[in-house]
Protein backbone atom coordinates (compact mmCIF):
# COMPACT_ATOMS: atom_id res chain seq x y z
CA UNK A 1 0.00 0.00 0.00
CA UNK A 2 1.03 3.68 -0.69
CA UNK A 3 2.14 5.56 1.88
CA UNK A 4 1.17 8.95 0.58
CA UNK A 5 2.11 10.67 3.73
CA UNK A 6 5.75 9.71 3.50
CA UNK A 7 5.54 10.77 -0.56
CA UNK A 8 4.25 14.36 1.17
CA UNK A 9 6.97 14.79 2.92
CA UNK A 10 9.09 14.25 0.43
CA UNK A 11 7.95 16.37 -2.27
CA UNK A 12 6.32 19.32 -1.28
CA UNK A 13 6.52 22.11 0.92
CA UNK A 14 6.20 22.18 4.60
CA UNK A 15 3.31 24.66 4.68
CA UNK A 16 0.01 22.75 6.08
CA UNK A 17 0.00 21.11 9.53
CA UNK A 18 -1.86 17.85 8.29
CA UNK A 19 -3.63 15.65 10.43
CA UNK A 20 -2.74 12.27 10.02
CA UNK A 21 -5.39 10.82 7.63
CA UNK A 22 -5.68 10.49 4.00
CA UNK A 23 -8.68 11.53 2.43
CA UNK A 24 -9.75 9.30 -0.51
CA UNK A 25 -12.97 9.94 -1.38
CA UNK A 26 -16.56 11.72 0.15
CA UNK A 27 -20.17 11.73 0.03
CA UNK A 28 -22.65 14.10 1.74
CA UNK A 29 -21.32 14.62 5.22
CA UNK A 30 -18.97 12.06 5.60
CA UNK A 31 -15.54 10.66 4.01
CA UNK A 32 -13.10 7.96 4.25
CA UNK A 33 -9.67 7.74 4.22
CA UNK A 34 -7.35 4.99 1.91
CA UNK A 35 -7.84 2.47 4.83
CA UNK A 36 -11.54 2.67 4.55
CA UNK A 37 -12.24 4.20 7.61
CA UNK A 38 -15.15 6.61 7.68
CA UNK A 39 -15.11 9.88 9.25
CA UNK A 40 -18.20 12.58 9.97
CA UNK A 41 -16.95 15.68 8.70
CA UNK A 42 -17.19 18.82 10.31
CA UNK A 43 -14.71 20.61 8.77
CA UNK A 44 -16.48 20.53 5.50
CA UNK A 45 -13.33 21.84 3.24
CA UNK A 46 -12.93 24.68 5.66
CA UNK A 47 -16.23 26.05 4.93
CA UNK A 48 -16.31 25.16 1.57
CA UNK A 49 -18.38 22.46 0.67
CA UNK A 50 -21.84 23.86 0.65
CA UNK A 51 -23.60 20.93 0.11
CA UNK A 52 -21.18 18.51 1.05
CA UNK A 53 -19.29 16.04 -0.82
CA UNK A 54 -19.28 15.30 -4.89
CA UNK A 55 -23.03 16.51 -4.63
CA UNK A 56 -24.55 15.11 -7.84
CA UNK A 57 -25.70 18.95 -8.92
CA UNK A 58 -22.16 19.87 -8.87
CA UNK A 59 -20.72 16.89 -10.07
CA UNK A 60 -23.13 16.40 -12.54
CA UNK A 61 -22.63 20.40 -13.85
CA UNK A 62 -18.59 19.99 -13.64
CA UNK A 63 -18.68 16.89 -15.42
CA UNK A 64 -20.60 18.26 -18.06
CA UNK A 65 -19.06 20.99 -18.40
CA UNK A 66 -15.95 19.58 -18.16
CA UNK A 67 -17.16 17.59 -22.20
CA UNK A 68 -18.52 21.46 -22.95
CA UNK A 69 -15.78 24.06 -22.42
CA UNK A 70 -13.24 24.12 -19.67
CA UNK A 71 -11.29 27.26 -20.47
CA UNK A 72 -11.48 30.34 -22.86
CA UNK A 73 -10.50 33.21 -21.14
CA UNK A 74 -11.64 36.43 -20.64
CA UNK A 75 -10.77 37.35 -24.16
CA UNK A 76 -14.64 35.95 -24.76
CA UNK A 77 -17.62 35.58 -23.26
CA UNK A 78 -18.51 32.66 -21.91
CA UNK A 79 -22.84 31.03 -20.57
CA UNK A 80 -21.72 29.77 -17.39
CA UNK A 81 -19.82 32.98 -16.05
CA UNK A 82 -23.11 35.52 -17.03
CA UNK A 83 -25.57 32.97 -15.86
CA UNK A 84 -23.59 32.85 -12.47
CA UNK A 85 -23.27 36.70 -12.31
CA UNK A 86 -26.50 37.15 -13.04
CA UNK A 87 -27.86 35.24 -10.18
CA UNK A 88 -25.77 36.48 -7.64
CA UNK A 89 -26.62 40.04 -8.44
CA UNK A 90 -30.09 39.26 -8.79
CA UNK A 91 -29.85 37.50 -4.91
CA UNK A 92 -27.80 40.18 -3.20
CA UNK A 93 -27.47 44.12 -3.01
CA UNK A 94 -24.89 44.33 -5.54
CA UNK A 95 -24.31 45.54 -9.23
CA UNK A 96 -21.14 44.19 -10.55
CA UNK A 97 -19.30 41.20 -9.83
CA UNK A 98 -15.44 40.09 -10.67
CA UNK A 99 -14.72 36.51 -10.52
CA UNK A 100 -11.51 35.24 -9.30
CA UNK A 101 -9.80 31.98 -8.42
CA UNK A 102 -9.42 32.79 -4.54
CA UNK A 103 -10.72 34.66 -1.74
CA UNK A 104 -7.04 36.04 -1.51
CA UNK A 105 -7.46 37.05 -4.75
CA UNK A 106 -10.87 38.40 -4.31
CA UNK A 107 -9.87 40.83 -1.18
CA UNK A 108 -6.87 41.63 -3.23
CA UNK A 109 -9.20 43.10 -5.93
CA UNK A 110 -11.77 44.54 -3.43
CA UNK A 111 -8.62 46.41 -1.99
CA UNK A 112 -7.47 47.65 -5.88
CA UNK A 113 -11.72 48.47 -6.59
CA UNK A 114 -11.70 50.48 -3.43
CA UNK A 115 -7.89 52.57 -3.91
CA UNK A 116 -8.94 53.28 -7.25
CA UNK A 117 -12.27 54.66 -5.85
CA UNK A 118 -10.17 57.00 -3.71
CA UNK A 119 -7.64 58.09 -6.33
CA UNK A 120 -10.98 59.05 -8.39
CA UNK A 121 -13.54 60.58 -5.35
CA UNK A 122 -11.08 60.47 -2.19
CA UNK A 123 -8.20 63.19 -3.63
CA UNK A 124 -5.93 60.29 -4.07
CA UNK A 125 -6.37 58.38 -0.86
CA UNK A 126 -5.55 54.94 -0.29
CA UNK A 127 -5.68 53.62 2.99
CA UNK A 128 -7.67 50.55 4.11
CA UNK A 129 -8.68 49.94 7.91
CA UNK A 130 -9.02 46.52 8.98
CA UNK A 131 -9.07 44.94 12.41
CA UNK A 132 -6.86 42.71 14.25
CA UNK A 133 -7.57 39.13 14.51
CA UNK A 134 -8.79 39.25 11.40
CA UNK A 135 -8.01 36.70 7.83
CA UNK A 136 -8.13 38.07 4.72
CA UNK A 137 -5.73 35.90 2.45
CA UNK A 138 -2.11 35.14 1.94
CA UNK A 139 -0.30 37.11 -0.46
CA UNK A 140 2.08 40.05 0.61
CA UNK A 141 -1.17 42.42 0.33
CA UNK A 142 -3.41 40.81 2.41
CA UNK A 143 -0.95 39.41 5.09
CA UNK A 144 -0.47 43.26 5.97
CA UNK A 145 -4.55 43.81 5.81
CA UNK A 146 -4.78 40.28 8.03
CA UNK A 147 -4.45 41.39 11.93
CA UNK A 148 -2.39 38.97 13.05
CA UNK A 149 1.36 39.11 14.09
CA UNK A 150 1.97 35.58 13.48
CA UNK A 151 1.38 35.55 9.88
CA UNK A 152 2.83 38.82 9.66
CA UNK A 153 6.39 39.17 11.20
CA UNK A 154 7.78 36.34 8.67
CA UNK A 155 8.02 38.68 6.09
CA UNK A 156 8.40 42.20 6.88
CA UNK A 157 8.39 45.11 5.33
CA UNK A 158 4.88 44.57 4.29
CA UNK A 159 3.07 46.91 2.53
CA UNK A 160 1.97 49.80 3.07
CA UNK A 161 -1.94 51.05 2.93
CA UNK A 162 -3.21 49.04 5.86
CA UNK A 163 -3.85 49.89 9.83
CA UNK A 164 -4.97 46.91 11.76
CA UNK A 165 -7.66 48.50 14.91
CA UNK A 166 -8.85 46.59 17.71
CA UNK A 167 -12.34 44.52 16.26
CA UNK A 168 -16.11 45.58 17.63
CA UNK A 169 -14.75 49.03 18.60
CA UNK A 170 -16.50 51.53 16.30
CA UNK A 171 -14.27 54.38 18.60
CA UNK A 172 -11.26 52.50 17.44
CA UNK A 173 -12.34 52.63 13.52
CA UNK A 174 -13.10 56.87 13.82
CA UNK A 175 -9.97 57.30 15.73
CA UNK A 176 -8.02 55.63 12.73
CA UNK A 177 -9.47 57.50 9.80
CA UNK A 178 -7.64 60.06 8.43
CA UNK A 179 -7.55 62.09 4.69
CA UNK A 180 -5.88 59.36 3.37
CA UNK A 181 -8.80 56.23 4.47
CA UNK A 182 -10.31 55.44 1.47
CA UNK A 183 -12.06 52.02 3.24
CA UNK A 184 -12.70 50.14 5.84
CA UNK A 185 -12.44 46.40 5.49
CA UNK A 186 -14.31 43.58 7.66
CA UNK A 187 -15.51 40.24 8.33
CA UNK A 188 -19.20 39.95 9.25
CA UNK A 189 -17.63 37.51 11.87
CA UNK A 190 -13.88 36.44 11.92
CA UNK A 191 -13.47 33.04 11.29
CA UNK A 192 -9.89 32.30 11.23
CA UNK A 193 -9.20 34.51 14.45
CA UNK A 194 -11.48 32.61 16.49
CA UNK A 195 -15.42 32.81 15.22
CA UNK A 196 -15.34 36.57 16.74
CA UNK A 197 -19.40 37.58 16.65
CA UNK A 198 -18.91 41.53 17.12
CA UNK A 199 -21.74 43.23 18.86
CA UNK A 200 -25.18 43.18 17.19
CA UNK A 201 -24.76 47.14 16.36
CA UNK A 202 -21.23 47.21 15.04
CA UNK A 203 -21.71 46.88 11.28
CA UNK A 204 -24.63 49.41 11.58
CA UNK A 205 -22.26 51.80 13.12
CA UNK A 206 -19.35 51.01 11.10
CA UNK A 207 -21.58 51.12 7.68
CA UNK A 208 -23.04 54.99 9.43
CA UNK A 209 -19.04 56.19 9.77
CA UNK A 210 -18.03 55.25 6.38
CA UNK A 211 -21.60 56.90 4.44
CA UNK A 212 -20.36 59.92 6.92
CA UNK A 213 -17.07 60.53 5.50
CA UNK A 214 -17.85 59.08 1.98
CA UNK A 215 -15.32 56.23 2.50
CA UNK A 216 -15.84 52.47 1.26
CA UNK A 217 -17.34 49.61 3.11
CA UNK A 218 -15.72 46.36 2.11
CA UNK A 219 -17.02 43.15 3.96
CA UNK A 220 -15.42 40.15 3.36
CA UNK A 221 -17.88 37.29 3.54
CA UNK A 222 -15.49 34.48 2.45
CA UNK A 223 -16.00 32.75 5.40
CA UNK A 224 -19.60 33.76 6.10
CA UNK A 225 -21.28 33.88 2.76
CA UNK A 226 -23.14 31.00 0.55
CA UNK A 227 -25.89 30.74 3.62
CA UNK A 228 -23.19 29.68 6.28
CA UNK A 229 -24.18 31.65 9.07
CA UNK A 230 -28.62 31.67 8.06
CA UNK A 231 -28.73 33.81 5.49
CA UNK A 232 -27.31 34.07 2.43
CA UNK A 233 -25.02 36.87 3.39
CA UNK A 234 -24.63 37.59 7.07
CA UNK A 235 -24.61 41.43 6.31
CA UNK A 236 -28.67 40.90 5.50
CA UNK A 237 -28.40 40.15 9.17
CA UNK A 238 -27.05 43.60 10.32
CA UNK A 239 -29.69 45.80 8.04
CA UNK A 240 -26.76 47.36 6.19
CA UNK A 241 -25.87 47.03 2.65
CA UNK A 242 -21.72 46.95 2.03
CA UNK A 243 -20.32 48.76 -0.92
CA UNK A 244 -18.01 45.95 -1.89
CA UNK A 245 -18.22 42.17 -0.56
CA UNK A 246 -16.03 39.07 -1.45
CA UNK A 247 -17.04 35.77 -1.24
CA UNK A 248 -15.01 32.18 -2.36
CA UNK A 249 -14.95 29.04 0.21
CA UNK A 250 -18.48 27.95 -0.35
CA UNK A 251 -19.58 29.60 -3.80
CA UNK A 252 -18.02 26.63 -5.86
CA UNK A 253 -19.18 23.94 -3.41
CA UNK A 254 -16.05 22.78 -3.36
CA UNK A 255 -14.27 23.80 -6.61
CA UNK A 256 -11.91 26.58 -6.68
CA UNK A 257 -13.25 30.01 -7.59
CA UNK A 258 -13.73 33.55 -5.85
CA UNK A 259 -15.81 36.43 -6.53
CA UNK A 260 -16.00 40.58 -5.27
CA UNK A 261 -19.16 42.33 -5.95
CA UNK A 262 -19.46 46.03 -6.01
CA UNK A 263 -22.18 48.42 -5.95
CA UNK A 264 -22.46 50.89 -9.23
CA UNK A 265 -20.96 53.64 -7.20
CA UNK A 266 -17.79 51.76 -6.57
CA UNK A 267 -17.27 49.99 -9.57
CA UNK A 268 -14.67 52.04 -11.30
CA UNK A 269 -12.47 49.39 -12.69
CA UNK A 270 -11.86 50.42 -16.53
CA UNK A 271 -10.95 47.78 -19.23
CA UNK A 272 -7.63 46.76 -18.47
CA UNK A 273 -7.32 47.64 -14.94
CA UNK A 274 -8.04 44.45 -13.28
CA UNK A 275 -8.01 41.10 -14.53
CA UNK A 276 -7.38 37.03 -14.73
CA UNK A 277 -6.08 34.28 -16.94
CA UNK A 278 -7.80 31.60 -14.87
CA UNK A 279 -10.72 33.71 -12.89
CA UNK A 280 -14.50 32.97 -14.09
CA UNK A 281 -13.75 30.49 -16.22
CA UNK A 282 -16.64 28.01 -17.41
CA UNK A 283 -15.76 24.60 -15.22
CA UNK A 284 -15.69 27.11 -12.30
CA UNK A 285 -18.89 28.78 -12.82
CA UNK A 286 -20.54 26.19 -13.78
CA UNK A 287 -19.96 24.95 -10.33
CA UNK A 288 -20.77 28.07 -8.62
CA UNK A 289 -24.02 28.56 -10.92
CA UNK A 290 -24.99 24.94 -9.68
CA UNK A 291 -23.95 25.55 -6.07
CA UNK A 292 -25.99 28.63 -5.87
CA UNK A 293 -28.80 27.39 -7.33
CA UNK A 294 -29.52 24.39 -5.26
CA UNK A 295 -29.28 26.54 -2.65
CA UNK A 296 -31.39 28.83 -3.46
CA UNK A 297 -34.47 26.48 -4.67
CA UNK A 298 -33.85 23.74 -2.13
CA UNK A 299 -34.07 25.97 1.09
CA UNK A 300 -30.56 25.45 2.18
CA UNK A 301 -30.36 28.55 4.11
CA UNK A 302 -32.76 27.59 6.14
CA UNK A 303 -32.00 24.19 7.03
CA UNK A 304 -28.60 25.72 8.18
CA UNK A 305 -30.66 28.15 10.30
CA UNK A 306 -32.20 24.56 12.51
CA UNK A 307 -29.54 22.95 12.69
CA UNK A 308 -27.13 25.48 13.50
CA UNK A 309 -29.00 26.33 15.87
CA UNK A 310 -29.70 22.92 16.74
CA UNK A 311 -25.70 22.07 16.95
CA UNK A 312 -25.22 25.61 19.07
CA UNK A 313 -27.99 24.22 22.09
CA UNK A 314 -26.46 20.64 21.87
CA UNK A 315 -22.86 22.54 22.83
CA UNK A 316 -24.30 24.77 25.24
CA UNK A 317 -25.81 21.54 26.78
CA UNK A 318 -21.68 20.12 26.89
CA UNK A 319 -20.79 23.77 28.56
CA UNK A 320 -23.21 23.09 31.23
CA UNK A 321 -21.53 19.53 32.00
CA UNK A 322 -17.94 20.46 31.72
CA UNK A 323 -16.78 23.12 33.37
CA UNK A 324 -13.40 24.09 31.28
CA UNK A 325 -15.84 25.13 28.34
CA UNK A 326 -15.67 29.18 28.64
CA UNK A 327 -18.10 30.13 25.49
CA UNK A 328 -19.85 28.07 22.56
CA UNK A 329 -20.09 31.28 19.89
CA UNK A 330 -21.46 31.54 16.31
CA UNK A 331 -24.30 31.39 13.87
CA UNK A 332 -25.61 29.22 11.46
CA UNK A 333 -22.89 26.29 11.19
CA UNK A 334 -19.97 28.36 11.72
CA UNK A 335 -19.62 27.87 15.39
CA UNK A 336 -16.71 27.66 18.03
CA UNK A 337 -16.39 26.22 21.37
CA UNK A 338 -13.73 28.04 23.48
CA UNK A 339 -11.80 26.08 26.48
CA UNK A 340 -10.37 27.52 29.35
CA UNK A 341 -7.10 25.77 28.66
CA UNK A 342 -4.93 24.78 25.00
CA UNK A 343 -6.50 21.64 24.31
CA UNK A 344 -8.06 21.96 21.10
CA UNK A 345 -5.42 20.12 19.10
CA UNK A 346 -5.66 16.90 21.30
CA UNK A 347 -9.51 17.48 21.55
CA UNK A 348 -9.15 17.44 17.33
CA UNK A 349 -6.94 14.68 17.29
CA UNK A 350 -8.94 12.94 19.76
CA UNK A 351 -12.26 12.85 18.10
CA UNK A 352 -10.32 11.98 14.57
CA UNK A 353 -9.34 8.38 16.34
CA UNK A 354 -13.50 8.36 17.02
CA UNK A 355 -14.27 9.08 12.91
CA UNK A 356 -15.18 13.09 13.49
CA UNK A 357 -13.25 15.85 11.54
CA UNK A 358 -12.98 19.28 13.76
CA UNK A 359 -10.94 22.21 13.47
CA UNK A 360 -8.69 23.62 15.83
CA UNK A 361 -8.86 27.35 15.26
CA UNK A 362 -6.92 28.57 18.18
CA UNK A 363 -5.04 26.32 20.37
CA UNK A 364 -8.02 26.85 23.11
CA UNK A 365 -10.64 26.66 20.46
CA UNK A 366 -12.48 24.15 18.03
CA UNK A 367 -14.47 25.16 15.32
CA UNK A 368 -17.45 23.73 13.38
CA UNK A 369 -18.00 24.16 9.64
CA UNK A 370 -20.23 21.26 8.65
CA UNK A 371 -22.13 20.60 5.32
CA UNK A 372 -25.37 22.82 5.49
CA UNK A 373 -27.23 20.17 4.13
CA UNK A 374 -26.35 18.04 7.84
CA UNK A 375 -29.64 16.98 9.74
CA UNK A 376 -29.83 17.35 13.42
CA UNK A 377 -28.85 12.96 13.60
CA UNK A 378 -25.83 13.97 12.34
CA UNK A 379 -25.34 16.57 14.58
CA UNK A 380 -26.14 14.36 17.40
CA UNK A 381 -23.42 12.14 16.09
CA UNK A 382 -20.90 14.75 16.20
CA UNK A 383 -21.70 15.44 19.87
CA UNK A 384 -21.97 11.94 21.13
CA UNK A 385 -18.14 11.98 19.90
CA UNK A 386 -17.31 15.52 21.18
CA UNK A 387 -18.62 14.25 24.94
CA UNK A 388 -16.35 11.10 25.02
CA UNK A 389 -13.53 13.19 23.88
CA UNK A 390 -14.32 15.92 26.65
CA UNK A 391 -14.98 13.62 29.26
CA UNK A 392 -11.46 12.29 28.88
CA UNK A 393 -9.93 15.88 29.55
CA UNK A 394 -11.63 15.98 32.32
CA UNK A 395 -10.15 13.68 34.13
Amino acid sequence: MTDWQALERKYMMNTSKRLPVTLVRGEGARVWDDNGKEYLDFVGGWAVNTLGHCHPEIANAVAEQARTLIQASNQFYTVPQIRLAELLIQNSCFDRVFFSNSGTEANEGAVKLARKYGKLHLDGAYEVITTVNSFHGRTLAMVAATGQTKHQQPYTPLPGGFTNVEYDSIDAIKAATGKKTCAVMLEAIQGEGGVNVPEDDYLKQVHSWCQERGILLILDEIQTGMGRTGTLFAYEQCGIEPDIMTLAKGLGGGVPIGAFLAKERASVFEPGEHGTTFGGNPLACAAGYATLKFLLEHNIVENCRRVGNYLTSSLERLKGEFDFILEVRGRGLLVAMEFSRDIADGVVKACLEQGLLLNAVRPGAVRFMPPLIIGEKEVDEAIAILEKVLARQGK
